[in-house]
């Protein structure tokens, strides 16, 4: 009960800190949100289109594009509309149709479509869309032209007949087929990807940075006060022991529920969900009281976990997908227990696994936990009990 007591403190401690409340509870669910937003599926480009012709070409063009089904089609009432869309980032593209774009076809001229994009090339993809859309609406145009000429019929009944002609004459049939495997399968969520990593970040990071509670601990004398008291040093060991892993499973915990309730993340089987947290919660612990037991000055501690934790994280896959990685960067990121963490929640959420499935990441995490655990009661036994 002692040890319990002991690690509840140190809970509490973690929760009533002020500063926590915004690198805690609030900057990792708006890290999730803004990873989601940018990276995650399920979101459209966008591009906003200026039809300033509303005739029967720029009329066609718009609704191909919109009946693209891979673009957020938004309708601008003018071009400058178009530029500040595009300016303000609310837009990915613009489509400038022109005012005379029938006439200027059936004149048998060149029309000029603008098409607007921001310079660091994120509209790129959106272009090669808008090009071969306009193309399949343009096909038509030659032969109206034609008919005009030869038959001196109107330009748009011509257009008209020519396009129901090319619509019915289809001598190809394009049977389009996927092979190979998605590393990220179409079925993933917005914030599926983004909420695993930054569940590991947070939950190794929140851990590691407890060890400036435990120095806080030893510098106060509160350790020794329990000394004097029926307290068995094994019995303070476990209690600090049980705060580290309280702390990161709190952090973890709150990512994972939060997450659940507003961006509907899906965890895959959430009781292996919570065993890989359990068992990332039991790393983190270990690291951080091996900190805490090894620094003597708490800022100095703080920094540090700080840089630990966001290098591993880096390199473990949890700031950017480590199936992206070369083939030697994914062997090295597996020296770190994000690297396996990560893992353990990509089969689970992407290839609905279940617990028998991640045996071997979680065995790994409990190596860790236990090897890692082992040194640092060892340093805070001999730091504690040290005159």
């Amino acid at each position: 009960m002692k040890a319990l007591a002991i690690g509840w403190t140190n809970v509490k401690r973690m929760i009533r800190e002020r500063s926590n409340i915004f690198f805690v509870f609030i900057f990792p669910i708006a890290l999730v949100l803004l990873i989601g937003i940018q990276f995650g599926g399920g979101v459209l480009p966008s591009v906003t289109v200026f039809d300033g012709d509303e005739g029967q070409l720029s009329t066609a063009i718009v609704e191909a594009l919109e009946d693209e089904g891979g673009l957020d089609v938004r309708i601008a009432e003018s071009s400058d509309d178009v530029i500040n869309a595009v300016e303000r980032g609310t837009s990915q593209a613009g489509v400038l149709l022109p005012a005379d774009m029938d006439q200027t076809a059936a004149a048998g001229n060149q029309v000029e479509v603008g098409y607007l994009t921001r310079p660091d090339g994120s509209g790129a993809q959106i272009q090669s869309i808008v090009s071969a859309t306009i193309a399949d609406v343009m096909t038509p145009v030659g032969a109206a032209q034609f008919a005009v000429v030869e038959t001196g019929a109107p330009f748009d009944d011509a257009l008209t007949v020519a396009g129901e002609v090319s619509t019915q004459a289809n001598p190809m049939e394009v049977e389009v087929s996927a092979i190979g495997e998605a590393i990220f399968p179409s079925t993933l969520g917005q914030f599926d990807l983004g909420a695993s990593s930054q569940l590991v970040l947070f939950t190794f990071l929140t851990a590691l940075a407890g060890s400036s509670a435990l120095i806080l601990t030893r510098q106060l004398g509160i350790s020794n006060r329990m000394m004097s008291t029926p307290t068995s040093i094994r019995t303070i060991v476990f209690g600090e022991s049980l705060g580290r892993w309280g702390t990161a499973m709190v952090q973890g915990v709150y990512i994972m529920v939060l997450t659940l309730i507003i961006f509907s993340v899906n965890w895959g089987d959430p009781i292996a969900a919570i065993l890989v947290l359990v068992a990332l919660s039991a790393v983190g612990a270990g690291a951080g009281m091996l900190m805490g037991a090894t620094f003597k000055n708490d800022q100095q501690a703080a920094g540090i976990s700080v840089m630990l934790a966001l290098g591993l994280a880096a390199l473990g896959g949890a700031m950017f997908p480590s199936e992206l990685f070369s083939p030697t960067m994914q062997t090295v990121a597996h020296i770190t227990p994000h690297a396996w963490a990560l893992d353990a929640y990509a089969i689970l959420v992407r290839q609905g696994g279940n617990t028998f499935d991640i045996l071997l990441e979680l065995g790994v995490l409990a190596l860790y936990a236990v090897v890692l655990l082992a040194l640092a009661s060892w340093r805070l036994r001999v730091a504690i009990t040290k005159p």
